[in-house]
Formats: structure tokens, C-alpha cells, sequence
């Protein structure tokens, strides 16, 4: 069996933060597991050792109504009565414990990566946004002529303009206002 049953790019649309972690619905994995909701919830109490308080929690009726307010539940009744669990990385991993299934472990191995790769690339943003700052604070100086430099590029320095037109000395002037159809405008 291929431990690529789902893409990570699909967990990774199922992933949420809440309570500033980042945990999947006992719903979402419901599905990914190929069993009922309710098959995954008492399996979960069966086994409530397992689950402490970091591993998995269940939503307030707030965090649901925000959810649903955010569309990532459809409404309060897609839940089937009851607020979802939510499950951290290591609540995901001591799922594929309790839920003796290939599936569950192959798909186990699918989610795991995904909170793997999430958390690479925010660490890699953090890298990045770090040394930004520090090149800032070392070379302020040295790009702030560089910064000017580019800015006279954008905007060129503005020249006062020169009149666009032809310049008739005063008689030929007066010749041509004997002309109909002719405005002039003075100046």
C-alpha cells in the first residue's frame, strides 16, 4: 500500500489554528480515515489516557460559532450535534494507536508530514525575515544611498517646462486676428 492515500496539500486545507496551535477536526479526520465520526470519538474515549489536554481538546461553543462565521464549518449542524475535537500533532500521531487500521496508519504518515512541512516553512520564514533585519541594522547607512539612488531613478528631478508652441513677433500677430476663425488667447 502507498503511504500517498492522500495528498499533503489536502491535510494541509484541514489544518487549523486555534487556541494558537495548529490541530485537525475529529470530523476531518473522520473522513480521511475512512470511518464515522462517531466511530473515532468513542474509540477516543475508550482510550482518554491517551489524549491529555495537549493532544486534544474540544471546542467551545464560541470557537465553533467564530469557525462557522470564518466558513470553515458549513454551519453548527454539519457537526452532528456536538463540538468537535480537536486534535494537535501529537494527538494526530496517538490516533494511529487507537484505530488499528492500515488506513490509519498510512494516513497518519500523510498528516504528520504535513505539520512537518508546515512547520519547516514557518521556521524558514522566520529565518528569512531575521536576516532581513539584520541586514537592515548593518548596512542601514550603506542602503539608504542606494534607496535615494533608486528613487531619483523613479522620479527624475522635475524641470520646469518650456512652452510648446511658436513665437510671431507682434505686427504678424495683428495681421492674423484680421482673419476670422482664429481665437487668440493672451497670456
Amino acid at each position: 500500500m502507498s503511504t500517498a492515500l492522500i495528498s499533503i496539500e489536502t491535510i494541509e486545507t484541514r489544518i487549523f489554528l486555534i487556541r494558537g496551535k495548529k490541530v485537525m477536526l475529529d470530523k476531518d479526520l473522520a473522513e480521511l480515515y475512512k470511518v464515522k465520526p462517531i466511530a473515532l470519538r468513542q474509540q477516543v474515549k475508550r482510550n482518554k489516557e491517551r489524549f491529555p489536554g495537549d493532544f486534544m481538546f474540544q471546542l467551545t461553543n464560541k470557537e465553533v460559532e467564530s469557525m462557522v462565521s470564518q466558513n470553515v464549518i458549513p454551519s453548527k449542524q454539519s457537526l452532528g450535534g456536538h463540538f468537535p475535537y480537536a486534535f494537535t500533532e501529537q494527538g494526530v500521531a496517538m490516533l494511529s494507536s487507537v484505530l488499528n487500521s492500515k488506513r490509519a496508519i498510512m494516513v497518519n504518515i500523510q498528516i504528520i508530514r504535513a505539520f512537518t512541512k508546515l512547520r519547516e516553512m514557518i521556521e524558514g520564514n522566520r529565518d528569512l525575515k531575521k536576516k532581513i533585519e539584520e541586514m537592515e541594522r548593518k548596512y542601514d547607512t550603506q542602503f539608504k544611498a542606494v534607496f535615494e539612488a533608486i528613487k531619483n531613478l523613479i522620479e527624475p528631478e522635475r524641470k520646469p517646462k518650456r512652452k510648446i508652441g511658436f513665437y510671431v513677433a507682434n505686427e504678424e500677430i495683428n495681421d492674423l486676428k484680421n482673419f476670422k476663425g482664429i481665437k487668440f488667447y493672451d497670456e
